[in-house]
């Protein structure tokens, strides 16, 4: 999703989406879509499974499944805050993350609010796609 787009309201601007970034809009696809897509946040798969299910049934692998597959297409971006929490973001614009472990909440930063001076020489095959910073912290 361009940073600078809208997050789809309707039923008709999720379908659509969908079909920019070449997924097939089925009615899960779509149903999840709209979750996840109504306005720039952070869910977990289970979170998504429980908005979705309030109105339909949809099966946990459907949800696991179609966030990936929306990952892998560009549309959201995985945020691994350890090997067992992953979130799903919606906002696409270059930004990095809080995470509270102590409440399991993820606040975006702006990007323009970290610096990073330096970075490891790389050999010259490879190049840099991004880099992603999760500051961990907990209240006292």
């Amino acid at each position: 999703m361009d940073e600078k787009a809208e997050f789809p309201k309707s039923r008709a601007e999720v379908v659509s989406l969908l079909k920019e970034y070449d997924i097939t809009p089925t009615h899960q696809r779509i149903k999840i879509g709209h979750v996840i897509f109504s306005q720039p946040q952070h869910m977990s798969a289970e979170q998504v499974l429980a908005a979705v299910n309030q109105s339909d049934e949809v099966s946990k692998a459907t949800v696991y499944n179609t966030l990936g597959l929306f990952a892998k297409q560009g549309l959201v971006r995985e945020v691994i805050v350890d090997p067992s929490k992953v979130f799903y973001d919606s906002n696409l614009s270059k930004h990095h993350h809080l995470y509270y472990s102590d409440t399991g909440e993820l606040e975006d930063i702006a990007s323009e609010h970290v610096k990073i001076s330096k970075l490891p020489e790389l050999p010259s095959d490879i190049q840099i796609e991004d880099v992603d910073v999760i500051i961990r912290v907990h209240r006292n």
